[in-house]
């Protein structure tokens, strides 16, 4: 007998018609063979800087990377030439793709960076660019000089809701932020990334896990020197305090023109105040106390805060950087000068 209170079997489309809440992303999902792709594509063009395509498939939750394909890069050519041919290029390599019956959904793309210097203005555009049509569109970001001291540097960023939404106003004026609430911190959001193989791949590689020998990958682990990696994020970070302190005198030099300016009004004000309380004695109509032609009541434009949102997380970033390398090295020091005790 069938149990009455079973829930009724819906079928799959009652299911994508009636389910419309929208999940959050929180893992992206990338296949090993992809990781590999990205790490090869921008290790043998370094050190010029790369981008290319991601695929796969956005499941709930999870947004699954299952391959990838880079652009072409060709420099000395005019800009919309090249963006011309990068756009063909994708729809040609996306048909290819689907006529194999490999995944050609685009998620989003991958690109490198040197010394985890891409927080820019050129990143957010590209996602407004991508999120016009793919709404949880991600970036991977590969750094092969960081990966160089023994870390993966790899991560999957987007861009919050709140900021998107900010910058379509492009309003980025103390009063909105106050506002919105918005921070530096509130720009980016950083999605964690589990990199998996199918059974198949698993079962290989545990295969080819032998005893073998120590790699030279193995022995780069315990290189000591951390002067040359050391030296270029303090030197990066050094010309980002820089820019952080010019971005800082921009809005000291425009708090000194708006006290000025307020100075000025307060004067003009007073003046025409007396001036109207002499015409009112000697009963003539008085001036209007409020001028739009006259320059003192011009407003000042106020600097965009953008600029040095961006410059602040670069420095976070950089501090980062400098402190986990620096922990690591440290680690290793310890551990020699224990094994030669």
């Amino acid at each position: 007998m069938a149990d009455s209170t079973a829930p009724p079997v819906r079928s799959f489309a009652q299911a994508a018609a009636t389910e419309e809440t929208v999940v959050p992303l929180r893992v992206v999902q990338i296949d090993g063979l992809v990781v590999l792709k990205i790490v090869k594509h921008c290790k043998e063009c370094m050190p010029a800087l790369v981008t290319g395509q991601l695929l796969g498939l956005d499941i709930g939750s999870i947004l699954e990377v299952t391959n990838c394909f880079p652009f072409p890069s060709r420099g000395g050519e005019e800009e919309d030439e090249v963006e011309a041919d990068g756009a063909n290029y994708q729809l040609e390599m996306m048909r290819c793709l689907r006529e194999v019956n490999v995944d050609n959904n685009t998620v989003g793309w991958y690109q490198s960076t040197y010394m985890g210097s891409y927080q820019t203005v050129e990143l957010i555009e590209t996602f407004l660019n991508y999120q016009e049509n793919i709404k949880r569109c991600v970036c991977i970001i590969y750094d092969p000089l960081r990966s160089s001291q023994g870390i993966v540097a790899l991560k999957a960023l987007r861009l919050t809701d709140a900021f998107m939404e900010l910058y379509r106003t492009e309003n980025f004026k103390g009063e909105k932020l106050r506002e919105k609430n918005m921070t530096w911190t509130d720009i980016f959001e950083e999605i964690p990334v589990k990199i998996s193989n199918s059974s198949l791949v698993s079962a290989v590689m545990t295969e080819l896990e032998t005893d073998a020998p120590a790699t030279q990958c193995d022995f780069d682990r315990l290189v000591l020197s951390t002067n040359p990696f050391m030296e270029k994020n303090l030197e990066f970070l050094i010309e980002c305090m820089d820019d952080l302190g010019m971005e800082q005198q921009k809005f000291q030099y425009y708090y000194r023109n708006l006290s000025r300016q307020q100075g000025q009004q307060q004067a003009w004000l007073q003046k025409r105040r007396a001036e109207n309380m002499a015409r009112r004695a000697s009963g003539e109509e008085p001036l209007p106390e409020e001028d739009s032609n006259n320059p003192l009541f011009k407003p000042i434009p106020e600097p965009s805060r953008l600029d040095s949102y961006l410059i602040t997380n670069q420095v976070n970033n950089y501090c980062n950087q400098i402190n986990g390398f620096a922990a690591q090295s440290l680690s290793k020091i310890y551990l020699m000068d224990a094994l030669h005790e």
